[in-house]
């Protein structure tokens, strides 16, 4: 399988920027840059997954309030072009003026003068209509290409998108991962009646309300066990899985160890047949009712 046969996702034009296609599986900072494992195995790990093709990096600048962009920094020194480089704003910080200041000190951080993508992480009380002003004038200056947001439920959404601007939301990013299936129901299909593709953290089911210990759930072992690949690369490929022969979704794990960010890259070579999505749904059915978006 070459590099063009590999899954996926097209974030689609809007009215400043053309489309583009990404990986469907790219690579999460969470708990980076916090001292939890030696940096230079977090710059190394990024470095690595770029390498694989995992060209998608998401940060924040309340991960390791900022460390972790600078661990991504360090990571895209001399080969920023290499990597689709995401990052989001604090609620409080994305009011007229401050969000234009919050993304600054960000690209500060990350020694980049731009960001690829700009989310604001959750919904808050600032107006949405300050914060796409704000976007907009990053967007106009080039220091973001698009933005996005960050665990909008349905309600969020739907204000989002009656603002002047709002269609041009590129992605929403939430937690999503088989045992948090919520968003299936209502969210989803929401966002793909409106072209918006999903970016789901945690997928390996690091946390959630309702997380079931998914790595270790016997069918799931099983189930990987006949695959002959890791209950890891399971969920990755289930997450990314196409619904009615198009992806939407692209996951982002954490990962440091060597080992770890290889199975993270070669499970966008695992295709999923009908009968094993079916074991899966036997599982861990999809809702059948709304539920209360699943966030950490």
């Amino acid at each position: 399988m070459t590099a063009s046969d590999l899954p996926r996702v097209r974030l689609p034009s809007t009215s400043f920027t053309p489309a583009c296609d990404l990986p469907a599986i790219g690579q999460g900072t969470w708990f980076m840059g916090e001292g939890l494992a030696p940096r230079q195995d977090e710059v190394r790990a990024l470095q690595q997954g770029l390498d694989l093709g995992l060209t998608v990096i998401d940060t924040a600048e309340m991960y390791a309030d900022g460390g972790a962009e600078e661990v991504v920094g360090e990571a895209l020194a001399g080969r920023r072009d290499d990597a689709f480089l995401v990052s989001k704003v604090y609620p409080w910080n994305a009011g007229r003026g401050s969000a234009i200041a919050a993304c600054e000190r960000s690209l500060a951080r990350l020694k980049t003068d731009h960001l690829d993508l700009y989310l604001l992480h959750w919904p808050g009380s600032i107006p949405l209509e300050e914060t796409l002003e704000d976007f907009e004038r990053l967007r106009e200056s080039g220091k973001i290409r698009r933005f996005g947001v960050s665990n909008f439920d349905v309600d969020d959404l739907a204000s989002l998108l009656e603002l002047p601007g709002g269609n041009d939301c590129a992605v929403n990013q939430v937690l999503y991962h088989l045992g948090s299936r919520g968003i299936e129901h209502s969210l989803l299909p929401r966002q793909r009646r409106h072209g918006i593709p999903t970016m789901a953290y945690c997928p390996l089911a690091q946390a959630g309300t309702l997380r079931r210990e998914l790595l270790t759930n016997p069918a799931v072992l099983d189930l990987a066990d006949s695959l002959d690949i890791t209950p890891a690369q399971l969920l990755l490929a289930w997450a990314i899985h196409p619904v009615d022969d198009r992806r939407d979704v692209i996951a982002i794990p954490k990962a440091v160890q060597p080992e770890h960010v290889e199975q993270n890259a070669a499970a966008l070579k695992v295709r999923l047949d009908d009968d094993s999505l079916a074991r899966l749904d036997a599982a861990f059915p999809p809702p059948a009712n709304k539920l209360p978006l699943d966030i950490v």
